[in-house]
């Protein structure tokens, strides 16, 4: 039990179990799941960004394997997008393959197996990683949009740059990166957090952890998977282990090593995110197999993350 991926993981894997179990008993309702869900979100994830960033200057961020993460998943995104035909769906399923669940998987994860200095260089990339990738997404889907709209002959009623220029304030505006880039301009000014705050703060955000995971299991009671199995099948694959493969390579073509190495890999590796069900809700395309795929690739990824920690801790 001395074996890190193991001791990391277990914990993980027992608390989706929880949840899944709770949901299938009927202990978690429907209803309580999105009243906790909002808890989780908006109330013990700013406060463990927050905390977490405050004490963090920003000379002591490498934002060099970030930036080789993205390049990453712009490379498969559009290997995706043109595989795929360039259309709606072709965008819904290349956000799929490369948005990974940073907060309520990754973050628990890599505070387990990396602890705080693991936990520095998953915010750095979380802090931008939805604002990035998301509004890909937005220019491309809403490219694909107007082109349906020319083919169809009706007219452009969707302005992309004010919906490319919103996804962006909401990119900001929101209860993950706010709190980071606040966080971060109070370690700046130099002052110390009063323990009558700190302690709050901490205790708030040990709770996100636990509940996160134990919130993913009973989603997982909640989703059919069916018919759309193989295609679930393929979107997992290409995000579990295609996206960790290729950002392993770039980052150690660049000379990557040691902790940002490992973080940027594992995280790549994560489950799809829940973002991409908004996006193929909103443009109403491939829901089905997005609901699938993000089931698929949860449950699968117990498999798939013990296999990528165990082969990047060869490489580090």
């Amino acid at each position: 039990m001395n074996n890190p991926v193991l001791s990391s993981l277990l914990p993980v894997v027992l608390l989706i179990a929880i949840g899944f179990i709770a949901g299938r008993a009927g202990w978690i309702r429907a209803e309580a799941t999105k009243d906790l869900s909002n808890l989780v979100f908006m109330v013990l994830t700013p406060a463990l960004l927050f905390r977490t960033m405050s004490t963090v200057h920003v000379e002591q961020l490498n934002f060099k394997p970030v930036a080789m993460y993205f390049v990453g998943a712009f490379l498969l995104f559009g290997a995706m997008l043109v595989w795929q035909g360039g259309t709606r769906r072709a965008a819904v399923l290349a956000l799929a393959a490369t948005f990974s669940n940073t907060l309520a998987i990754g973050t628990p994860l890599v505070g387990l197996a990396y602890g705080d200095a693991g936990l520095v260089t998953l915010f750095t990339l979380i802090s931008v990683h939805a604002l990035v990738l998301l509004t890909l997404a937005t220019v491309v889907l809403e490219l694909a949009v107007a082109r349906e709209d020319a083919a169809a002959g009706t007219g452009g009623g969707r302005h992309m740059m004010l919906t490319v220029l919103g996804a962006v304030r909401n990119g900001i505006i929101h209860p993950v990166p706010l709190p980071i880039i606040v966080g971060l301009l109070f370690a700046q000014t130099g002052l110390v957090m009063p323990s009558v705050v700190d302690r709050p703060l901490q205790l708030l955000g040990n709770a996100f952890g636990p509940l996160a995971l134990v919130l993913v299991g009973v989603t997982l009671t909640n989703v059919r998977v069916g018919e759309q199995l193989k295609g679930a099948l393929g979107l997992t694959l290409a995000k579990n282990l295609a996206f960790p493969a290729i950002v392993a390579v770039l980052c150690i073509a660049l000379g990557l090593s040691g902790l940002p190495l490992t973080v940027m890999i594992v995280t790549a590796s994560l489950p799809i995110g829940a973002n991409v069900f908004m996006f193929s809700q909103r443009y109403e395309v491939a829901e089905d197999l997005v609901t699938a795929s993000v089931a698929v690739s949860t449950a699968l990824g117990l498999l798939t993350i013990s296999l990528v920690m165990a082969l990047v801790s060869l490489l580090s």
